[in-house]
């Protein structure tokens, strides 16, 4: 599945072709996704302007000058395709610009969804009223986690996991950040101590931002809109490497099941 390096590279990719841009044709090829695109959508975004992309968690928002908020999730195997030589099967919604570009929302698997917000209610929208800071803002630091981990006995990467919590994490980098800490992954959260949990918050942002700055992670379906691979995992630490020598240099990295999902780390580093 995209995580928030994959959002946040995608967003970065359309940008150029999108903002400021009006959109001349809107057009949903299929009636759904995950779920049904709003009936309204080519109502309320044709001969709209786009004024702003950006993200929250792992959506990505595209606002227009109506007032309005497309919201998209590119759930598992969802892809934006810029100027693509023809539509294809899976091209389930096509974007044309005034200046002449095509994008389209790519999704093989159809887990992906899109809605149509008000610019102004997005705040309270459901699916973002519960979330948690973001990892690369302000708001999340190791005063926040000890406040919010205190007594927990739920392991620390079902924590970070936990959108209410944090928002945007996924699977890779929460691996990733708690092996750079020499976090063990089911450690309860609540015993983190703080001086870890603030060594944990700089690794969370360390990991995401180098994950962004190499196209993110590449894992089957995923590629920015230009085509490109995402290149994160040739960094991995841990992730996807059971059986191969830890970064520490002290032990083996072992691969876990936890909350039916595989966790990767290093017993000889993370405690």
């Amino acid at each position: 599945m995209p995580e928030l390096p994959e959002v946040e590279t995608t967003v970065r990719g359309l940008r150029p072709f999108l903002e400021g841009q009006v959109l001349a044709s809107v057009e949903a090829r299929r009636p759904d996704l995950r779920r049904a695109f709003p009936v309204d959508l080519r109502q309320r975004l044709t001969g709209a302007r786009v004024t702003v992309l950006s993200r929250r968690a792992k959506y990505g928002i595209v606002e227009t000058d109506r007032g309005d908020a497309m919201v998209f999730h590119l759930g598992m195997s969802g892809r934006w395709r810029v100027d693509p030589e023809e539509i294809g099967t899976h091209d389930h919604l096509v974007l044309e610009t005034g200046s002449g570009h095509r994008l389209t929302l790519n999704d093989a698997r159809r887990f992906g969804s899109v809605d149509l917000v008000a610019r102004d209610a997005l705040e309270a929208w459901p699916p973002f009223a519960a979330l948690g800071p973001e990892p690369l803002g302000p708001e999340l630091t190791g005063a926040y986690l000890a406040r919010v981990l205190e007594g927990r006995m739920a392991t620390i990467k079902a924590m970070l996991l936990d959108q209410r919590i944090v928002a945007g994490l996924g699977n890779i980098y929460v691996c990733e950040a708690l092996n750079l800490t020499g976090i063990g992954p089911r450690k309860p959260a609540g015993q983190v101590p703080r001086q870890r949990l603030d060594a944990l918050v700089e690794a969370i942002r360390g990991v995401l931002l180098a994950a962004i700055e190499a196209g993110g992670s590449t894992l089957r379906d995923y590629a920015r809109p230009d085509g490109q691979l995402g290149y994160f995992a040739k960094q991995w630490r841990v992730y996807g490497r059971e059986g191969e020598a830890c970064p520490c240099g002290k032990g083996k990295v072992v691969r876990l099941i936890d909350s039916g999902r595989s966790t990767f780390s290093c017993p000889a580093c993370q405690r």
